[in-house]
């Protein structure tokens, strides 16, 4: 084995072990100690059965030393899974091949050192047997008030993260709207109590409607904030859409979107989007930012094409320029978006679902309802593979 696969062996092994251990990580050192004082007294059990092992008749003082250095050895564990760095665990594998040889050189030197003579067996069983007893009743007590603590922790973020699915089912539910020439559903499906994915659609005074997909990258509660964010930024700038030139509304909300963003979001974090403007006189025109292609069904010959750009995502860079384009619809036609979520689920070969499979679901199924052609794209991605990321659709039927 070379040098460089061994290392990429054990930096995996030691991924999977932080991933384990992630929760400790994650725990304060204030309410962590509690933990590590009931494994101290746990493994320091140890020290008291080598006692027993000698018929209680080692000294005291070498007694309790190596209980205290088998105690700290397991506690020492817990403190560089929980916060220290690979080499730091290495050091500490390679120091458990040393442990009974460090116990007993030290035991010896004690011995001599301090001149320390055999106990009675009969004392030093009993002092043993105590001494076990006392340390797991201790460390019992611990790892009660640890869990009781945690537990507490643990309701209250569950209730918090409630809340918070809650308010994503008040700022994403299902979206059904119908104009005089377009049919217009969406839904989005959380991977987690909050997710990360928009989906909207909005009735203009002139008769037109927007309506657009949006997704943060990440899921979770921090892409949730920032999606409520993205949603009342969107919402409030398109107050004044039916006065702009129907190809340029898109554009321009994307240009803004990406000026305002940086300014309340983690650098790392982003939107991609897609968008449509759909005319009260039957056009149709579109916006990309980064995002999955557009699927469309053309009802006269029941065929299907995609359309995709590689326009950068909302908020990551300080770009501008998004570009705005008339899309060629006919009556009956159908229009999907599916986001990542659904594109990159993975069967167990690691084949993606990818754009032509959602093509077939939606050739079988474009003349059903809308909800009834949303459902079965989410049954088939479901059976084809695990969800991992946050899923959303949104389908336009040109009337």
């Amino acid at each position: 084995m070379t040098e460089k696969e061994l290392y990429r062996r054990t930096s995996e092994w030691y991924r999977r072990i932080s991933t384990r251990w992630i929760h400790f990580r994650a725990v304060p050192m204030k309410r962590l100690w509690v933990l590590i004082t009931a494994d101290f007294l746990l493994f320091s059990v140890v020290g008291f059965y080598v006692d027993l092992m000698y018929r209680g008749m080692l000294p005291y003082a070498v007694v309790l030393t190596i209980a205290i250095s088998v105690g700290l050895n397991a506690a020492l564990w817990i403190i560089v899974l929980s916060r220290l760095s690979m080499p730091y665990l290495i050091g500490l594998c390679v120091l458990q091949l040393f442990t009974s040889r460090i116990n007993s050189i030290l035991a010896n030197w004690m011995t001599h050192r301090f001149d320390l003579k055999p106990v009675p067996s009969e004392l030093g069983i009993h002092f043993a047997a105590t001494a076990m007893m006392s340390a797991i009743i201790l460390s019992y007590s611990l790892f009660v008030v640890y869990i009781r603590r945690e537990g507490r922790e643990s309701f209250r973020m569950r209730n918090e993260l409630e809340l918070a699915h809650g308010i994503q089912k008040t700022l994403v539910p299902p979206v059904g709207l119908q104009t005089e020439r377009f049919e217009i559903y969406g839904i989005s499906r959380p991977s987690e109590k909050v997710g990360g994915d928009l989906v909207d659609a909005i009735c203009l005074r002139n008769g037109d409607a927007i309506a657009y997909v949006a997704d943060i990258a990440g899921h979770g509660l921090p892409a949730g904030i920032l999606m409520g964010m993205l949603k009342t930024a969107t919402r409030t700038d398109l107050l004044d859409a039916e006065g702009r030139e129907p190809h340029q509304t898109l554009p321009v909300l994307l240009d803004r979107l990406n000026r305002v963003l940086p300014e309340v979001k983690e650098p790392h974090m982003y939107a991609t989007f897609t968008g449509f403007r759909l005319g009260a006189d039957g056009s149709v025109f579109y916006a990309l930012a980064a995002s999955p292609p557009i699927v469309h069904w053309h009802a006269s010959d029941r065929t299907l094409s995609h359309t995709e750009e590689g326009q950068f995502p909302v908020g990551l860079l300080p770009v501008s320029g998004f570009d705005g384009k008339r899309l060629e619809v006919a009556s009956g036609d159908v229009l999907v978006v599916a986001t990542d979520g659904i594109l990159e689920v993975c069967n167990k070969p690691q084949e993606e679902f990818g754009v032509e499979r959602l093509k077939q679901v939606i050739a079988a199924n474009a003349r059903n309802p809308l909800p009834e052609l949303a459902e079965r794209i989410f049954a088939t991605a479901r059976a084809f593979g695990q969800q991992f990321d946050d899923q959303t659709i949104l389908i336009v039927r040109c009337l």
